[in-house]
């Protein structure tokens, strides 16, 4: 099964699909906990999907292949890799805001509010009328019919959603879109000459990446692209929200600098580091970037042979466009959670998440490898290349990727053991202590991932590039 998704992938690269053959799959299929879904496929084909595209890139430098493994059960665990991390002693917390969560509503259906993020709080607090207070809430919501709150809380510049069946989702005018959409495109929108690789001993050896993304998907990407020897700069904002723990998951390998993007002057700092990157990654809606002379053109224009891998929720198409939205938001609207409550009730009434954040890191797994694949285009035909996918496509692919029997998904065991979860952990020295975390999971006969750098607090650099191939 794990082949099979992966072959559904390689399209996406215009390789053939007998290219995922190629790649040694082992510990077992789903289910790996309890869900219907093939979340273990999922995060197993993605991954060996960057595996693939690194091999790609190390033979394109030295002329020598090399074999690509991933283990199911170890690409399952990395879909929730910020569960298993401790700093020093303790565990590091990844508890969400206490109002964050599914209500019902007045019409009879379930209402989800993303309130994780200060922002998106203030935003549904003010459209219900409340205090910060879980009763409270629920009296609100209680209140309202599912989909008129679902679009006050857009409005109001909020996130969350109707809770959908799969059915209802596939009728929806945002759901036949992106039905017409690829799982990703890679798509040339400059020229350039070719551009070889830099020097170095690993596939990504001195290539430089922005990463201007935020939460779980578009980190990952670049951290994904840190483990196979990209210098990696992450760029924020230290007037912009941000949950520790995912630093913490997401920023293995990075360099982490601040820039307030609402100022001129920062904003020319940013491009004048696009004028030295080989890939600009970014998670913001389509257009948010236009206006300060960051779209994918305008950077192709300042720096030729540019990589512009551009990550957002509901794709560049249909109505939703430009709507905010999460894994929690598209698993909501699109039938996942209702198809998981339905399959493996939860502890309390209503909807519920699977146990992972697949379509987050999957994302960002499929980024990763569309910007390598991107990468090797450069390198052999020249060009600047977009890539281009949202979390509510990859939600389709996961969803159309099948389910287990439901008796297998309800009798899977919720958590891995305590010496798996040993086997596949290494200790970091970082800034802030000692930190236990998951290694990378693609296996590479010549040259095995790793990060050379360790998470850092954000902003805790300069914005500047190292020297190339320093990682």
């Amino acid at each position: 099964m794990p082949n099979k998704a992966l072959r559904s992938i390689m399209p996406v690269a215009g390789w053939p699909a007998d290219r995922a053959d190629a790649v040694a799959f082992t510990g077992g299929t789903d289910p790996i906990l309890p869900t219907p879904f093939r979340i273990g496929v999922a995060g197993a084909a993605t991954l060996a999907a960057t595996g693939l595209a690194a091999a790609d890139l190390w033979q394109l430098r030295t002329g020598r292949a090399q074999s690509v493994a991933v283990d199911l059960r170890r690409a399952t665990a990395s879909l929730r890799s910020g569960h298993y991390m401790k700093l020093g002693e303790g565990e590091v917390s990844t508890r969400r805001n206490s109002i964050m969560g599914v209500y019902p509503t007045k019409d009879g259906r379930w209402s989800y509010l993303h309130c994780n993020f200060p922002n998106h709080r203030a935003a549904a607090l003010s459209v219900l009328g409340v205090a910060e207070d879980r009763d409270a809430v629920t009296r609100a919501v209680a209140t309202w019919n599912a989909a008129d709150l679902e679009e006050a809380i857009i409005a109001a510049k909020g996130a969350g959603g109707m809770v959908r069946t799969h059915a209802e989702w596939a009728r929806h005018p945002q759901s036949v879109a992106i039905a017409a959409l690829p799982l990703m495109e890679i798509i040339r929108i400059g020229d350039s000459p070719p551009e070889a690789l830099p020097a170095g001993g690993r596939p990504l050896s001195g290539v430089r990446v922005l990463d201007l993304t935020r939460v779980l998907a578009g980190p990952t990407c670049a951290r994904t692209l840190a483990e196979h020897g990209a210098d990696v700069l992450k760029i924020t904002g230290a007037h912009l929200p941000n949950l520790g723990y995912q630093e913490f998951d997401t920023g293995h390998g990075k360099l982490s600098a601040q820039l307030d993007l609402r100022e001129q002057r920062d904003v020319d700092v940013l491009r004048g580091l696009v004028r030295e990157a080989d890939v600009f990654s970014q998670g913001y809606r389509p257009g948010t970037l236009g206006g300060r002379g960051l779209s994918p053109e305008e950077l192709a224009a300042l720096r030729p042979g540019l990589v512009y891998v551009s990550l957002c929720a509901f794709s560049h198409a249909g109505p939703w466009a430009s709507r905010r939205g999460f894994d929690t938001v598209v698993q909501t609207v699109s039938g996942i959670t209702s198809r998981q409550a339905e399959v493996v009730p939860g502890k309390t009434p209503g909807p519920q998440f699977y146990p992972v954040s697949a379509i987050d890191y999957c994302t960002g797994y499929l980024m990763a490898f569309g910007a390598m694949v991107a990468l090797a285009r450069r390198a052999r035909e020249g060009g600047s290349w977009l890539v281009r996918i949202s979390l509510a496509q990859v939600g389709k692919w996961i969803v159309d990727l099948g389910e287990v029997p439901e008796a297998a998904a309800r009798d899977a065991p919720a958590e891995f053991a305590p010496e798996e979860l040993e086997r596949w952990s290494t200790v970091t020295e970082t800034p802030s202590g000692r930190l236990r975390h998951l290694k990378p999971v693609v296996q590479l006969s010549e040259t095995p991932p790793y990060w050379a750098r360790p998470s850092v607090p954000l902003g805790y650099h300069q914005p500047v590039w190292p020297e190339r191939g320093e990682a």
